[in-house]
């Protein structure tokens, strides 16, 4: 992540905090207190920030940009290919640590597609999914029809040299999220695929070793 990225994410970090003092903040005479404070909301990489009242701030600070917004859509169909390889396992591969480790795969990027499906719904990009050859990682028409055609430990070696492959495509769109990105749980779900995915890829690899 460049210097710059670092130091937005520094700043997303802080997200919102209060400045005492910024609107008033003085109790009435009935005990109450007086104007809200004010909010400081990040602007975009670049942009000053700005002070919002406390009630407005909420979806401001929230509010995505273009890089989350292409992140979460191509994520999805990234996502559906890595599930169309694990479907393929059961039938064809060899090795039981082969099988655990793609069952794995299959059930945590099924869950984020569902999160992924409803954070665009609730920005209004619903239905807005990049088609495959725009992402990183994606394995060919090609790679796909000698996977299928594979069977026992031919099967489990091309499967893991594709799912490395496909796990580094996503790293690097998570890394440019993580640069790019300012809407917080778009960052975060980035943050879980560059450490789940990279300890995945590190097991791939011990795997792959081992059956050679």
């Amino acid at each position: 992540m460049g210097r710059a990225g670092r130091g937005w994410l520094a700043g997303c970090v802080a997200a919102v905090f209060v400045v005492a003092g910024c609107t008033g903040g003085q109790a009435d005479e009935d005990g109450q207190a007086g104007d809200a404070p004010g909010v400081i909301v990040p602007g975009g990489p670049g942009e000053r920030a700005t002070v919002l009242p406390a009630d407005q701030a909420g979806g401001a600070a929230t509010k995505p940009n273009a890089a989350d917004v292409r992140y979460m859509s191509m994520m999805i169909p990234h996502h559906h290919q890595a599930i169309e390889m694990t479907d393929l396992v059961d039938d064809r591969a060899a090795d039981e640590q082969v099988r655990a480790l793609a069952g794995r795969i299959a059930v945590a990027q099924d869950a984020e597609i569902v999160t992924m499906r409803q954070w665009l719904d609730r920005h209004g990009h619903g239905g807005h999914e990049d088609a495959h050859g725009l992402m990183p990682g994606m394995a060919t028409p090609r790679e796909m029809a000698a996977l299928k055609a594979a069977s026992g430990p031919e099967f489990d070696r091309l499967f893991l040299r594709l799912m490395i492959a496909h796990h580094e495509g996503a790293l690097t769109m998570a890394a440019d999220q993580q640069a790019n990105g300012i809407e917080p749980r778009a960052l975060e779900m980035a943050q879980d695929v560059l450490s789940s995915q990279a300890a995945e890829i590190d097991r791939m690899r011990a795997l792959l070793d081992g059956s050679r």
